[in-house]
């Protein structure tokens, strides 16, 4: 059986698209090239489901939320206040697996943070 190999893109639709790509370049530090090309460290991914009435999302009309590693969660979430963003309160830590933070991007999109155990 054929299979994919890895998460080859994600898509967002913007108001602005310039602007939004640069939020993701300058506070989470998101390099890509002129085509969107990004190159990730090696790590693990998930890929997981959740019930259509999930509040986890954030807001009810978001599909899918994007899930990125950090080595430093604090850190990460520091920087983010730092320069202004959209950053929750509350943390989650579970145990074996990591610690979680999110941030809502300029577009309303919540992002996870993920700072694996």
């Amino acid at each position: 059986m054929e299979r994919v190999l890895g998460i080859g893109g994600y898509f967002l639709r913007a108001t602005d698209p310039a602007a939004l790509s640069a939020w993701y370049r300058d506070c989470l530090g998101l390099e890509a090239d002129e085509n969107g090309l990004w190159r990730p460290e090696a790590g693990p991914t998930v890929f997981a489901t959740f019930e259509a009435g999930t509040d986890y999302f954030g807001s009810r009309t978001q599909q899918t939320m994007l899930n990125f590693r950090v080595r430093d969660l604090d850190a990460m979430l520091a920087q983010l206040r730092a320069q202004g963003a959209d950053v929750a309160e509350a943390t989650q830590d579970m145990e074996g697996v990591g610690r979680f933070g999110w941030v809502t991007d300029p577009e309303g999109n919540r992002i996870e943070l993920w700072q694996p155990a």
